[in-house]
């Protein structure tokens, strides 16, 4: 009897098939890179900020699915509970050492769109100018996770 997919392997399935299908939308040829989650996750980041910057409408399910995937790599980053970071309605984490909360809206608290969070992630937007231009909503004494970010690639300064 086969055994049943982990919780990782069915999360990195569907980032897979969400990458192929905004590749597809966009007339590109499927993924043909390493499949580690890492680079498929960089990848469907990617693929949707071309989608977006091409004028395109992002595929949903790549949106979600990167969203989802470079929010668990931050938290895993810098483990914690001192900050919340919300992309709604995708998903949010907490993340970096500090006092913890168990309820209410937590000491401090970033908020933005998705579109700008994985342009965050990707390193295609710099943090600062996204809280300049009113992009992000940062409160709280850590609510600066500019030194955190890009998550891959070098950031565009």
């Amino acid at each position: 009897m086969p055994s049943r997919p982990t919780v990782a392997q069915r999360r990195h399935a569907a980032l897979r098939a969400a990458l192929d299908d905004q590749l597809r939308h966009l007339g590109e040829p499927p993924y043909s890179g390493p499949d580690r989650p890492s680079l498929v996750l960089e990848a469907c980041a990617s693929a949707v900020l071309r989608a977006h910057a091409a004028g395109l409408d992002p595929d949903r399910a790549a949106v979600r699915a990167a969203v989802r995937g470079t929010l668990a790599e931050l938290a895993e980053r810098a483990p914690g509970h001192a900050l919340e970071v919300r992309v709604p309605p995708f998903g949010a984490v907490q993340c970096l050492e500090g006092p913890r909360h168990t309820r209410g809206t937590p000491p401090g608290v970033v908020e933005t769109d998705s579109l700008t969070w994985l342009a965050l992630a990707a390193g295609t937007l710099v943090w600062e100018e996204a809280v300049a231009g009113g992009r992000v909503t940062a409160s709280g004494v850590r609510a600066d996770i500019g030194p955190l970010l890009p998550l891959w690639g070098p950031p565009s300064r």
